[in-house]
């Protein structure tokens, strides 16, 4: 594997090794010495034409652990303000020998573009694009699963049965599809909980039972996940609900849904959290929320992401 632009483009063999490899990963994190030389020597560029920080700073951390060398390009105050192509762009980071790109595009399908163009050689991996995926959210987002599901024997296992609920704004959320084709190939069972105007048009191609009442469905299904989405204001160009009192009221977590929860599921939420309109803060603090959790297992999995892509072209070259 050469690129990570898709949740869906990894079979479930592949999904677990990578879950597998952040294991080890995450023993490292918790070293003295929090370094491993796997890439040292190659040169991965954080190519960001969006406002991130979590995305970045853990990626940033997770090529560093692995001892590569960091180029990170932000695209306000470069020349990509001035003008500058993405085909420019790309094309420079290919004459300075980048090895790895990891692009974050507010354009959907931008990662597949500069994978697919001819323009670099070296692998990409898709940071965000658009309204269209986050690959590395959905599996540090099922690594966290796995780790609260399975505990210290998780290595090797699938999330086979397990009841998840992603909610919220499914319409505009990368995360959302990376997780939901992550969790099909995981074997675990999606259910999409939201208004109606937040759910896509068309819904055929989605493998996830749909549901319009939070009360409802954690009542019936039970779930062992609960996924909180952020609601994003950015893309959105009309009124998708009619004020964010309500919206809070009928599809916010609060201490009232977290009640109804049983003991063993958990709570999630990729970040950045708008406390008391899709979560309240004694959800968003409470035992069962892995909120701090899947931001350090980011670096972990993003660490295993960037091993499984550059090593193996490393012990290919040295065979």
């Amino acid at each position: 594997m050469k690129n990570l632009l898709s949740a869906g483009q990894l079979s479930g063999a592949q999904a677990v090794e990578i879950l597998d490899i952040a294991e080890g990963m995450a023993d490292v994190n918790d070293r003295e010495i929090k370094k491993l030389p796997t890439l040292r020597g190659k040169t991965v560029v954080n190519l960001f034409f969006e406002d991130s920080t979590r995305t970045r700073i853990s990626f940033e951390l997770a090529e560093k652990r692995l001892s590569a060398d960091v180029i990170n390009f932000t695209a306000k105050g470069s020349s990509v303000s001035k003008g500058e192509s993405l085909k420019d762009t790309a094309q420079t980071l290919e004459a300075m020998g980048a090895d790895a790109v990891v692009i974050r595009h507010s354009a959907s399908g931008a990662a597949n573009v500069l994978a697919n163009s001819g323009w670099i050689n070296g692998s990409i991996i898709n940071a965000g694009d658009g309204t269209h995926e986050h690959p590395t959210q959905a599996l540090l987002d099922a690594y966290t699963m796995r780790k609260r599901i399975h505990g210290s024997a998780s290595m090797g296992k699938t999330l086979e049965g397990v009841k998840v609920a992603i909610v919220g704004d499914i319409l505009h959320s990368r995360v959302a599809r990376s997780n939901l084709l992550l969790l099909n190939t995981l074997g675990a069972d999606v259910h999409f909980v939201a208004p109606p105007t937040l759910l896509p048009s068309d819904s055929s191609n989605f493998d996830a039972k749909l549901h319009y009442s939070l009360d409802e469905m954690l009542l019936k299904e039970q779930p062992d996940v609960v996924m909180m989405l952020r609601i994003q204001t950015e893309r959105m160009n009309a009124s998708f609900f009619p004020t964010e009192r309500e919206y809070a009221r009928y599809w916010g977590f609060n201490a009232q849904r977290l009640g109804q929860l049983k003991k063993s599921a958990i709570l999630m939420h990729p970040g950045p959290m708008n406390r008391g309109l899709e979560i309240d803060a004694v959800s968003a603090d409470s035992a069962q929320s892995t909120v701090l959790e899947q931001v350090a297992n980011g670096v972990s999995v993003r660490m295993a992401v960037l091993y499984t892509l550059l090593s193996g072209e490393r012990n290919a070259n040295a065979s």
